[in-house]
């Protein structure tokens, strides 16, 4: 109990001016509320998480696991990013009815569209069980002790009260030094509403992205529906809208330099409390290695989607994901640099340092960064070899990534035996029709040719297959693709069809099979063990670190690194100097389209309609001073899964839609640094102008609570 109330207090204790955070939303009474009213907000801590009457969490559901996304209207409307709904959008996509290209939009219910396995998940409550999950587990050896924790989580996941609709989840925090219960209820009946065209949507591509300013309208819009009881249902015609118990007004008075902004929404994940040495690892090894196989892949891919329009369809959400992370990496490698992190952190951890010494904690602290220093050396080449592993084999190359699904099933015969071989044969053959429905071998194999030249050239020698020790990358491609049935589904029911044994048999004669056995039976019998082993140790001590500054730094407030689960971000609308003599204002308008604008080009054209607009000036009631604003910039703390968040003002309406981080600041996930981390946003009157003026779709304006509370 005192550990907690150590957690409480750094939560309300507050000695300097907001640096950045994600804060959970049921612990802001305090000094986290007190400083967002410093800094503009007319909320109170209680309108924004509350779980005795509607507050604004109960607008904001989790979007497919990975997004985010908020309710606008009292029928379920649902916002969030073009990017985030890409998938769903390229799904109902065909060359005659090309959505991602010309766009959709429903302008009436029954032509809303359906979407296999989309769901959205919203918060209930929230609940401290920290005691109850590491209960049993003092003085336990430390994989032993993360069994019981895992079986303490299982056992109370199912105990623990909850209507029957609902789930019950549970997260660590605090690198495991405190855990909460979530909560939840998912609504699997979610159909597609409207996106704008991709040369809207998706403005600037790849070579806009996290780059700031940006003119990119990236939002689509989805409807919740639910059973007659507004309860989450599988998709059925009988299904109705679903009524919110709270849904965002919309402001249309914009924002200027200053005003209060607040993010809500489902960061995925950061590291912010690594020490120096982990950070140089990054930096040194692990960036650069991820950073060579996504270019390779990318200007392959790029290669055919530029010449053909039915490749493009096939791959665009497929490149966009590769993209993203693969210039994010980038910056972020830059941006720590810049920001100088690995000094930064070398100078925090002799503070912390002094810290132990002063508080006569040497024996439970004081070697920890030692013993850091030790394991992330041991783990280097571990490391190395599984992220290239990961990056070839699972991520980047379509057939080596398939073809893994069956060596696992091989894995499976060996240890569970024919039964579960055969079940999960039948599920392979069963869910592989969407894979090979965007797979296109010719693609994939100008792909592998790269990276199985990347793979061999720079993989840990110690771990490199015999088999692809100086190759020729052209002809083990040629022979691999010209060869292997694993290129076709009919090719793969065939391996597949026969009992185990006569599977296993076709399998281990297929020359895909052969060279992905060979690279996993290296990754999965000399790297992963011995990686598993050293990061658990590496994990046991981040979770010691943490406590230590924790107890050590009772004058800081301490947020819990971003896993997925609601948290709320708080800053002001702010511009940045990115490098000497450059200033960027926050605010981007549709000048800048089409300034940008480059016809014939993907990532660059601009709609007839829209250019028809602009020279018109006809931005209907969303313009500021005769200019229609796109996207503005502020100081939120965001990162991955924020995609799609609302950007809230200060009295709870809906001022924009969070999609990206200027690319100066992309080293937020390790170490955030505010004088260049910025969360870009697009500005919700842009929204409002492309479904009004540019799509005519009234309906969904109609919908909306349209407020003006600057005027009031």
């Amino acid at each position: 109990m005192r550990f907690l109330r150590l957690l409480f207090l750094l939560f309300v204790i507050q000695t300097q001016a907001q640096q950045g955070g994600m804060w959970l939303p049921n612990l802001l009474s305090g000094m986290n509320e007190k400083e967002m009213k410093s800094l503009g907000m007319k909320m109170s801590a209680s309108d924004i998480y509350d779980v005795n009457k509607s507050s604004l969490k109960d607008a904001v559901p989790h979007f497919n696991g990975g997004c985010t996304s908020e309710v606008i209207s009292p029928k379920g409307l649902l916002l969030t990013n073009h990017h985030c709904g890409y998938g769903q959008i390229q799904d109902h996509s065909t060359v005659e009815h090309d959505y991602l290209t010309n766009g959709f939009w429903a302008y009436k219910m029954e032509d809303e569209l359906p979407n296999k396995d989309l769901v959205v998940t919203f918060i209930v409550r929230i609940e401290d069980v920290t005691t109850k999950v590491l209960d049993g587990t003092q003085s336990l050896a430390e994989a032993d002790k993360q069994k019981k924790i895992q079986d303490n989580i299982q056992s109370l996941s199912t105990s623990l009260p909850k209507e029957s609709w609902q789930e019950n989840r549970i997260r660590t925090f605090y690198e495991g030094n405190q855990y909460l219960l979530f909560v939840t209820e998912t609504y699997k009946d979610v159909r597609l509403v409207g996106a704008p065209p991709s040369s809207i949507g998706k403005f600037g591509s790849d070579t806009d992205n996290w780059v700031w300013p940006r003119h990119t309208g990236d939002f689509s819009l989805f409807r919740i529906y639910a059973d007659k009881n507004n309860r989450p249902a599988e998709y059925s015609k009988d299904n109705v809208p679903y009524t919110p118990k709270h849904f965002l007004p919309v402001s249309l008075d914009g924002v200027k330099e200053n005003d209060f902004t607040m993010v809500f929404g489902y960061p995925g994940r950061t590291t912010e409390y690594l020490p120096a040495v982990a950070v140089e690892q990054i930096l040194n090894d692990i960036n650069p290695a991820r950073i060579a196989v996504r270019d390779a892949a990318l200007k392959v891919e790029d290669g055919f989607m530029r010449k053909d329009p039915a490749i493009k369809i096939q791959y665009a959400s497929k490149y966009a994901s590769i993209a993203n992370y693969w210039k994010k990496w980038i910056g972020e490698s830059q941006g720590l640099k810049k920001s100088n992190a690995v000094s930064v952190k070398k100078k925090q951890e002799a503070d912390f340092t002094n810290r132990v010494n002063k508080a006569g904690k040497q024996a439970e602290y004081g070697t920890l960064l030692a013993d850091f220093d030790k394991y992330y050396k041991e783990i280097a080449p571990y490391a190395l070899g599984r992220e290239y592993f990961l990056e070839i084999a699972l991520r980047n190359t379509e057939l080596l990534s398939v073809t893994y699904k069956m060596y696992q099933l091989e894995q499976i015969y060996n240890n569970k035996g024919e039964q579960s071989f055969n079940d999960r044969r039948k599920n392979l053959v069963d869910g592989l029709g969407d894979f090979y429905k965007d797979f296109n071998k010719t693609v994939d194999e100008k792909v592998f040719e790269q990276l199985i030249a990347i793979y061999s050239k720079n993989y840990p020698a110690q771990f490199l297959p015999s088999g692809l020790s100086n190759i020729d990358a052209a002809k083990l491609s040629a022979d691999v693709y010209g060869q292997s049935k694993m290129t076709s589904l009919d090719g793969v029911r065939q391996l597949l069809s026969g009992d185990a044994q006569t599977t296993l048999a076709n399998l281990n004669n297929d020359p895909a099979f052969k060279l992905v056995k060979e690279m996993a039976d290296k990754y999965t019998k000399e790297i992963a063990p011995k990686y598993d082993e050293l990061n658990l140790k590496i994990t046991a001590l981040q979770r010691s670190y943490m406590k230590a500054q924790l107890e050590l730094n009772k004058d800081a407030r301490i947020f819990p690194d971003a896993n997925g689960t609601l948290r709320v971000t708080y800053g002001k609308v702010k511009g940045y100097e990115p490098k000497d003599a450059t200033i960027y204002t926050p605010i981007s308008y549709l000048d800048g389209v089409l300034e940008k604008y480059i016809p014939g080009d993907y990532e660059f054209d601009v709609p007839s309609k829209l250019i028809e607009l602009h020279n018109k000036k006809d931005y209907g009631p969303y313009a500021e001073n005769g200019k229609m604003p796109v996207c503005f910039i502020g100081t939120n703390h965001t990162t991955g899964g924020n995609s799609g968040s609302p950007a809230i003002d200060a009295r709870g309406n809906l001022i924009g839609l969070n999609f990206d981080r200027v690319w100066e600041g992309t080293m937020s996930d390790v170490y955030y640094d505010p004088a260049i981390c910025r969360n870009i946003m697009v500005d919700i009157r842009y929204v409002l102008f492309i479904i009004d003026k540019y799509a005519g779709a009234k309906n969904l304006i109609s919908e909306l609570k349209l407020v003006h509370p600057k005027k009031k």
